[in-house]
């Protein structure tokens, strides 16, 4: 599958599952369609379809853990854009959900599409109970106290703040990292019920190489994309005085980590007795885009 076609199958997927769900509040439902329709790559469900297509496993096999991986990844879209957080305006060249509706309602909304996720999981019986659980549990702990949400924290608390290329890295391990690698594993649960250490272990240093690669060139966006074409403001994290790889590394040095890192995850796979030609080009994607 190609990121296009990607794009279209969740655009599908979703009203086709949020349909189903019993909600109570048409705002509430109009913000939920609002917020994981407003565009984006859908990079983290290229990654569970594409892995479980390299492992032998089938589109359908993968739909829920794909849609339910971007509903997370959506809901912290929702809330890292909140005054209290970012305080953005723009998200995917569209107003933020806060902006297109309002504060109190795109707090709801992230929340509703969190929760939702772990639904649409649970329910999936194209998948054995175990898969069912291990998507949970890898999912949940991505997303937490020990994933994304400690990486917002640590993010959060350095704003103005210096910190070294290793706290840097460690943050992005979380903040980005931690979904991106979920991303990964959720395939490879998806196609097999059991997979083989080798594997597991060149898939996981493969994911933590590209999700620190996308951080490295959203850093270096931040500086040399424009507003229309990254649809989000253009220098935000320079105006919030927030450390980068840029700040740490100068451009040309953070052009050199981002591709050591995509060498990194060229060297992961290679190990793999599968035809990896898919993740690897998504590497060398991940750092040539423009938004």
């Amino acid at each position: 599958m190609t990121l296009s076609e990607v794009r279209g199958r969740i655009a599908s997927l979703i009203p086709e599952y949020l349909g189903r769900l019993d909600i109570a509040d048409s705002r509430l439902s109009e913000a939920m369609h609002y917020a994981l329709m407003n565009g984006g790559k859908r990079l983290r469900p290229y990654l569970v379809y594409a892995t479980c297509q390299m492992l032998g496993g089938s589109q359908s096999q993968a739909d829920a853990a794909a849609l339910a991986l971007e509903m997370v990844h959506s809901y912290s879209l929702v809330h890292d854009d909140l005054p209290a957080m970012d305080n953005d305006d723009l998200r995917r060249g569209k107003p933020t959900c806060h902006i297109a509706f309002d504060e109190p309602t795109a707090i709801l909304t992230g929340d509703a599409l969190l929760t939702a996720a772990f639904e649409l999981l649970a329910e999936d019986d194209g998948l054995s109970a175990q898969q069912r659980l291990r998507l949970v549990q890898v999912l949940s702990r991505a997303a937490g106290a020990s994933g994304m949400i400690a990486g917002q924290c640590i993010d959060l608390s350095h704003v103005g703040k210096s910190m070294s290329l290793q706290q840097l890295s460690r943050m992005h391990n979380h903040k980005t990292g931690a979904l991106i690698a979920a991303a990964v594993q959720m395939g490879a649960i998806c196609a097999l019920a059991d997979s083989d250490p080798l594997t597991e272990t060149a898939l996981s240093d493969y994911a933590a190489a590209i999700g620190l690669a996308f951080q490295v060139q959203d850093d270096l966006l931040d500086i040399e994309g424009d507003t229309a074409t990254l649809g989000k403001t253009q220098g935000a994290d320079l105006q919030l005085n927030k450390p980068t790889y840029p700040a740490l590394l100068g451009l040309d040095g953070a052009r050199a980590e981002a591709r050591a890192l995509v060498d990194r995850a060229h060297e992961a796979l290679s190990g793999l007795s599968v035809d990896t030609s898919v993740l690897a080009d998504l590497a060398d994607y991940i750092i040539t885009r423009d938004h």
